[in-house]
């Protein structure tokens, strides 16, 4: 949360200038508080794992967030049973007539496909479209940030000679961006990928600004300028065991798979997973709810609708 300190005190711009989040007194008195509605399309065949680690970097903060459950209407999940999705999900049809202040979007095993082909690919082009209008910020993850990366600027992903599955360490490039407050120089995130997004594709849009990359990796996170949208390539969200549970899987499907990298003690997969990941992942998903999503959204929901976000394609 931020500091309060009294408006005009000399401290303010010492405190901005190295990059702690302040509030002066005068907007923190006349601010409203009311919890947030966050909004999760979950594109995942494993949606309650998916859902569960979601939840939890986005519980992970003093704000008190509502979260909605979305699915496809076009394309039902044959691992999770009808009944499950009934309950607790809601389709695009059935919520788009409401706004929400963040969005979040899963990535999705359907990566080595042209997006054309993807069964629900018009149905997500309609809710990306619509989350221009009616939700404050958007937050894409792995498949999901190539698909609205593709969408909204023309940048499409490309193949890997082999399939990027591991923990890689990643830097910042711009330490004072609101959404890398806190960061270490350094930091780990766990990608599992056949496909990736260039480099130079993400420098190329003006609109856009690439905020942290890695030597193996490649491009991992980047926002827009009004941050109204966030891309991220990897998984921050992950648990300590999902890399091992996909492993496993691929190993007894008879799958030429090979152990992630950097991920289990001495890269032995008889021992057990070091988790390298978990801080940054709860800043990355903290900072983007208080910083894009809290600071910013208005108070009426409904009032989000005259702020279309600004896509230069």
């Amino acid at each position: 949360m931020p500091v309060k300190i009294p408006a005009g005190l000399p401290a303010i711009n010492i405190l901005s200038n190295e990059n702690i989040f302040i509030m002066d007194s005068s907007r923190a008195d006349t601010q409203d508080i009311r919890p947030l509605s966050i909004a999760v399309l979950n594109l995942m065949p494993t949606k309650k794992a998916t859902e569960t680690q979601l939840m939890r970097v986005l519980g992970n903060s003093p704000l008190q967030v509502n979260i909605t459950l979305l699915r496809t209407a076009s394309y039902e999940s044959r691992n999770t049973d009808s009944e499950y999705l009934e309950t607790f999900y809601r389709t695009f049809e059935q919520e788009k007539t409401h706004q929400y202040d963040g969005l979040v979007i899963t990535g999705a095993p359907v990566e080595q496909m042209r997006f054309e082909d993807v069964a629900y690919w018009e149905e997500l082009v309609e809710v990306m479209d619509w989350a221009k209008e009616n939700v404050f910020s958007t937050f894409y993850i792995c498949w999901a940030a190539q698909a609205a990366l593709y969408h909204f600027y023309g940048v499409d992903k490309r193949p890997l000679d082999k399939k990027l599955f591991g923990v890689y360490k990643h830097r910042i490039l711009n330490p004072r961006h609101r959404l890398l407050r806190g960061f270490d120089d350094l930091f780990y995130v766990p990608h599992s990928r056949h496909t990736e997004v260039s480099l130079r594709d993400i420098e190329n849009q003006k609109n856009l600004e690439l905020l942290a990359v890695s030597d193996q990796a490649g491009f991992y996170l980047a926002a827009s300028r009004d941050g109204r949208s966030v891309f991220a390539t990897g998984h921050s969200e992950y648990d300590p065991n999902t890399l091992e549970v996909e492993y496993l899987r691929d190993l007894n499907a008879g799958l030429n798979i090979k152990p992630p990298e950097n991920y289990y003690s001495d890269d032995d997969p008889s021992k057990p997973p070091r988790v390298a990941w978990r801080a940054h992942g709860n800043l990355l998903f903290g900072n983007w709810l208080n910083y894009f999503v809290y600071q910013e959204t208005p108070y009426e929901l409904e009032s989000i609708r005259g702020i279309t976000a600004d896509i230069n394609i």
